[in-house]
């Protein structure tokens, strides 16, 4: 079980920070629309990336085949938002049957998330291949790339904790959940370090064929297989994905702490940007931290009643925070803490410190919307500005592209 103890001096001293952030908001606003300029002395930035996991080689032969069958008019991003709107709605239909992430779907939803994850993993996987074939490779298509997987990853994580049942025991599922968002931006933290995307023996592949596995075994053996006890261990089934999980943690962070603490390639030993290495930490750390307060502090068992709005709710602000240091490692620009993000759980903060004055579904449903708002409204001012700067669509391929693509 977690337990959080927090004094009230500790409370004030947060809600003083609060206000501080959301009273600089602005600086940050322009702060980004500077950075962004940056794009334009790195036109096509290289994408640096090492190692390879377990079962690349083998999707490598199907991704290839699959990648053959696509029209060369067909943009990148097209391919990336197409997979994942497709994963959004399968993940959408089972939080609608399964709010608490206690219920029991039908057979078919699990299916669909099934089929929805291993769509979006295809075409996540022959985006970057169709930009190389028709030449229309670009800055906007990493940062795109990279967004979408973002958000990707706050469903993905919450669909398998639904298809689990892991509900049930609240304290896992915040664990669970929250780890997925926190090691996927280590990823990205180890990259803005180092400049390198690195790759393990087990990554993004592998967990997803785990997870498709997890929605197939919901879907064949219901709730009597999730809750049916493990012989010598005594634990129940459900277990299993949550204990993978932790497992899972310990291992990436390793990695991905070793990198980041072995120093950066900037200036004696900084990021690409030239900041501590330590930096990002501010953003992520203080998600998670709001999120275990609110959490833990709250009267009418906000997470405990509302898991899936919970997480939708700080998975957005994950997302949005991980964006932005996506563009940092592109732009090698520092990261400023102070953002439109972390309204909503200052929200949700403040009116827990003020003891509830207003009903705290009601304030998590308002935290929900200005989290998404804000993520959509960054993403899509984020990539107009440099499609706009480069001269190129954001879902559409340049005519000249195509010709250049074109066999002679």
């Amino acid at each position: 079980m977690i337990t959080l103890h927090c004094s009230s001096q500790t409370q004030e001293t947060l809600a003083v920070i609060l206000f501080l952030q959301l009273g600089e908001i602005y600086l940050n606003t322009v702060n980004n629309c500077q950075a962004l300029v940056k794009v334009g002395k790195h036109s096509y930035l290289s994408y640096s990336s090492a190692g390879r996991s377990l079962l690349e080689p083998l999707m490598q032969r199907y991704w290839e085949w699959l990648v053959g069958r696509v029209p060369s008019w067909i943009a990148p991003n097209l391919i990336t938002i197409i997979g994942l709107a497709t994963n959004l709605f399968t993940t959408l239909v089972l939080v609608y049957y399964c709010p608490t992430a206690t219920e029991q779907a039908p057979l078919w939803a699990y299916l669909l998330c099934a089929v929805g994850l291993f769509i979006y993993q295809s075409l996540d996987a022959i985006d970057g291949k169709q930009a190389r074939r028709t030449n229309s490779s670009s800055p906007l298509g990493e940062l795109f790339d990279h967004g979408c997987d973002s958000l990707s990853t706050v469903f993905v994580v919450l669909g398998t904790s639904i298809a689990a049942q892991l509900g049930t025991n609240p304290d896992w599922m915040f664990f669970c959940c929250f780890a997925g968002m926190f090691m996927f931006y280590c990823a990205h933290w180890q990259t803005y370090v180092s400049g390198t995307l690195r790759f393990g023996i087990i990554d993004v592949t592998e967990v997803q064929i785990f997870i498709i596995i997890v929605y197939l075994l919901a879907a064949v053996g219901g709730s009597a297989f999730w809750q049916s006890l493990i012989p010598i261990l005594n634990i129940q089934m459900k277990m299993i994905p949550a204990i993978c999980t932790l497992l899972g943690a310990i291992f990436s962070c390793t990695n991905y702490f070793r990198v980041i603490f072995t120093g950066g390639v900037g200036k004696n030993g900084s990021t690409i940007a030239g900041t501590s290495v330590l930096s990002p930490v501010l953003h992520i750390g203080s998600v998670i931290i709001l999120a275990m307060m609110i959490y833990k502090k709250s009267a009418v068992q906000l997470f405990e009643n509302h898991p899936c709005l919970y997480i939708l709710a700080f998975g957005f602000v994950s997302a949005k925070i991980t964006n932005k240091l996506v563009v940092a490692h592109m732009t090698k620009s520092e990261m400023h803490l102070h953002d439109l993000a972390f309204l909503g759980p200052g929200l949700l903060f403040l009116d827990q410190y003020f003891n509830s004055f207003i009903d705290e579904y009601l304030v998590l449903w308002i935290a929900l919307i200005l989290s998404l708002f804000d993520l959509v409204r960054y993403c899509v001012s984020v990539c107009n500005q440099i499609a706009c700067h480069l001269h190129i669509f954001v879902f559409k391929i340049k005519p000249c592209s195509v010709l250049g693509s074109a066999p002679h």
